[in-house]
């Protein structure tokens, strides 16, 4: 089935299109606000190229896996896009308040699940998920010229590998420009002021100033201040809007934002956002390390349903903290252990199941998930078989044991699986841990079986 089709399938069984209020995607879903939920799940499931389908708060997400879920998106809004406005209802029809009844219910569970934690939670990941390309970029090179320079140190010296290594860096030097960019514009405010006051926390010009008799470090509290110092300006950017006259809005709105934020920056957020990022970097890396293969056996085997209940959206600026302050973030190695138990537990399901349709499931899911995209695998595979999910979290934290005994960090962000491995700061530990996970995830889904579904189901 072609992605066209694929969508064309999928909206006759949400639509008419009327029925789809937006339709967005993200690396691996195609995800749906809906009008009126009457959407037969089993039918969607059952379509070829549809890993498995779960419904988070208003939305209901269709899981495609990576690369298609943005190509069937394109396709499924196009069709959305072709579609013409419906015509007057006539006499016969309801008559339009009970079809604004339908709508008010929906807005009204919409309410219900938009509580202030996952409202939260979408923001965060409004700012920092469209950073992961630069990430992955950025990372993955930096880890693999620190793999060369160990094996071949006379190529450090090369101008070429200087460039490489200066492009390396690059996304994290402008770290603080990019979240306060995106965290004005997601909180309604002006993205290049946002950006200027995360390049005022950062400025190397704050050397040459002393506040109390210190010196002024660039760059304290790193992402933690950027996130205060921009919110905080997008908040007095629109509450100043609300009340300036508009022939001065222009002018005077930007300089009163940009002065009054330059001396609550300096005097009180990046201060705070110090204390904060300090806080958070000391708690993350001495748990760690007093607690070694106990605490990466307790984070690599729960983090599966955190994904569930997109929780880990919010340890996204803490792994962007923790590279921001040490090189690296101790907690991503651990936590991408989870993914290889889903793989071994995936494997071992493959190997057991008569089913044809899980198996092809599994063919099509499994390479995306040793790639380190693990929810076609959880959501097609081991959450609906129930056992083979356990299976799958004790993989994850055996796997997370051993990349916490080890102290493995990652120079990268928004990858796992085998693509991290050359971003990581010790990559034999690293490989030997992901082979952990896929082991205990595949011998404990073999042990603890599971229920074979029927032929169809």
């Amino acid at each position: 089935m072609t992605n066209e089709q694929l969508a064309k399938e999928i909206l006759g069984l949400v639509g008419p299109a009327s029925n789809v209020r937006q339709s967005t995607h993200c690396m691996t879903r195609l995800r749906l606000q809906l009008v009126e939920d009457h959407v037969d799940r089993q039918a969607l499931k059952k379509l070829p190229g549809v890993m498995g389908v779960n419904q988070q708060g208003p939305e209901l997400q269709i899981v495609l896996g990576p690369g298609k879920a943005g190509q069937v998106t394109d396709c499924f809004q196009a069709l959305l896009n072709q579609t013409p406005e419906p015509a007057p209802a006539p006499e016969t029809q309801p008559p339009k308040a009970q079809v604004g009844d339908g709508k008010a219910l929906h807005e009204a569970i919409r309410q219900k699940n938009a509580t202030p934690a996952k409202l939260l939670l979408k923001k965060i990941a409004n700012i920092f998920v469209p950073l992961i390309p630069g990430f992955i970029g950025c990372g993955l090179l930096t880890g693999i010229l620190a793999l060369i320079r160990r094996l071949a140190p006379d190529i450090a010296g090369t101008t070429l590998f200087q460039i490489l290594a200066l492009a390396g860096n690059t996304v994290f030097w402008g770290m603080n420009l990019f979240v306060g960019w995106n965290t004005a514009k997601e909180l309604g405010g002006s993205p290049v002021l946002g950006g200027a006051l995360g390049a005022l926390v950062s400025h190397p010009g704050l050397t040459a100033l002393t506040l109390s008799g210190e010196k002024l470090v660039p760059g304290r509290g790193g992402v933690a201040a950027v996130l205060l110092v921009a919110a905080s300006g997008a908040l007095l950017e629109k509450r100043l809007r609300k009340h300036m006259p508009e022939a001065l809005d222009l002018f005077l709105t930007p300089f009163l934002v940009m002065t009054v934020m330059a001396i609550l920056t300096i005097f009180v957020l990046q201060p705070l956002g110090g204390f904060v990022a300090e806080t958070i970097g000391y708690a993350a890396t001495e748990a760690v390390a007093r607690g070694g293969a106990v605490t990466g056996a307790l984070l690599g085997g729960t983090f599966l349903p955190l994904v569930m209940m997109g929780v880990h959206q919010g340890l996204t600026p803490i792994h962007a903290q923790l590279i921001s302050q040490y090189g690296s973030t101790i907690l991503l190695p651990i936590l991408a252990m989870s993914g290889g138990g889903q793989v071994g537990a995936a494997a071992a399901v493959y190997l057991k199941t008569k089913n044809p349709r899980v198996k092809r499931v599994i063919a099509s899911a499994l390479p995306v998930g040793i790639m380190g995209v693990g929810e076609p695998l959880i959501y097609g595979v081991t959450l609906p078989l129930g056992r083979p999910f356990i299976a799958a979290c004790i993989g994850g934290a055996v796997g997370g044991a051993i990349q916490a005994a080890g102290m493995v960090g990652s120079r990268a962000l928004g990858i796992s699986g085998l693509p991290l491995a050359p971003a990581t700061t010790n990559v034999t530990v690293y490989l030997l841990g992901l082979a952990a996970a896929y082991v205990a995830g595949f011998v404990a889904a073999w042990l603890l079986g599971f229920e074979d579904p029927k032929e169809g189901a």
